[in-house]
């Protein structure tokens, strides 16, 4: 890959789910964790088809908000997405989560006891000292009604972003990064930092009992790297496994519509350019084309849905966001 580039990932807008039930989703993502409603629109027709690499698409899509951030609950309505496999590990290169923020870990890990979810740590861990960039973080994974891997994470008073140390009477503050399983960290950065602009805010290597606590993952060691946009706000977060090694590849058969399918929503300062770059450079392509929306329910006006080194779906819309 080229590493000259002008692009720039101004922020991230949303991130999508793919969901067997929207009101199931709904429910759990509002009761559970306290995200707001937001809209509820259905949409079909040829732009949503292309966009999404799926066929005659009819979806549902759930907007929720938490905080300042959005997530859309995406129920394909005419299309069976495959289920996440049941065996699925924090390893696996389909593995992605959002990590949502609170103000309080033992209230909020006491709350979320009365939903139906799967535990994937045995309970809130904190990173010990000996980790400078991540001591006394605390932490705890856990899965959806369908199996989507969340994260609750409390930051001490001199870690994380200053909005989740504000005085807040909310127990769930907002979602601070998405994180996703890649195989190589240089080849993720040459992606996300050298074609899209985004920045490196830190990193760390964290291992020993408390990862594999936190992972259920025996002996877990992973190298983290956190990337944000210039303006700040919701983030990503690459996780490359060095213990155990790399799981399994994100299959070449799985489409949006498959219900492991996660989508970030990055807004470009030009999409024109961003797709172009992105075409020059050998990214692989979902949609076939830039697609123009012409309908006012769409939260926005072009899209375009590509697919990082390991096939993680990010979708590409322009900083022009009003019709």
């Amino acid at each position: 890959m080229s590493v000259r580039t002008d692009l720039q990932v101004q922020r991230i807008r949303a991130i999508g789910l793919t969901v067997t039930d929207a009101d199931r989703s709904k429910d759990f993502y509002t009761q559970a964790l306290e995200f707001e409603p937001v809209s509820d629109i259905t949409v079909e027709g040829r732009d949503y088809s292309d966009l999404e690499g799926v066929p005659g698409a009819k979806i549902r899509i759930v907007t929720l908000q938490l905080g300042d951030e959005l997530i859309e609950l995406m129920e394909y309505l005419n299309v069976e997405g495959k289920p996440i496999p049941k065996d699925s590990q924090s390893n696996d290169l389909w593995f992605q989560h959002l990590a949502i923020a609170v103000s309080d870990m033992d209230r909020a890990y006491a709350h979320l006891q009365a939903f139906p979810i799967e535990p994937i740590s045995v309970e809130p861990q904190t990173i010990p000292p000996g980790n400078k960039a991540s001591a006394g973080v605390r932490a705890f994974k856990f899965k959806d009604p369908d199996r989507h891997d969340l994260e609750l994470i409390w930051f001490p008073p001199d870690k994380g972003q200053d909005k989740w140390h504000q005085k807040s009477d909310r127990l769930f503050l907002g979602i601070d990064h998405s994180a996703i399983a890649i195989s190589n960290t240089e080849q993720s950065l040459k992606f996300y930092c050298d074609l899209l602009g985004m920045q490196i805010e830190g990193g760390s290597l964290n291992w020993r009992e408390t990862q594999a606590r936190l992972d259920d993952l025996p002996g877990a060691e992973v190298r983290i790297t956190a990337l944000r946009p210039r303006s700040g706000g919701l983030g990503i977060e690459l996780l490359d496994y060095l213990v155990p090694p790399k799981g399994r590849p994100i299959p070449s058969d799985w489409k949006s519509c498959d219900i492991a399918h996660m989508q970030v929503e990055l807004v470009v300062n030009d999409i024109e350019q961003a797709v172009d770059k992105l075409r020059e450079n050998g990214v692989e392509f979902v949609s076939s084309r830039v697609v123009e929306f012409t309908d006012n329910s769409c939260p926005y006006r072009q899209g375009c849905l590509v697919k990082d080194p390991d096939g993680h779906a990010m979708l590409a819309i322009p900083n022009a966001l009003e019709h």
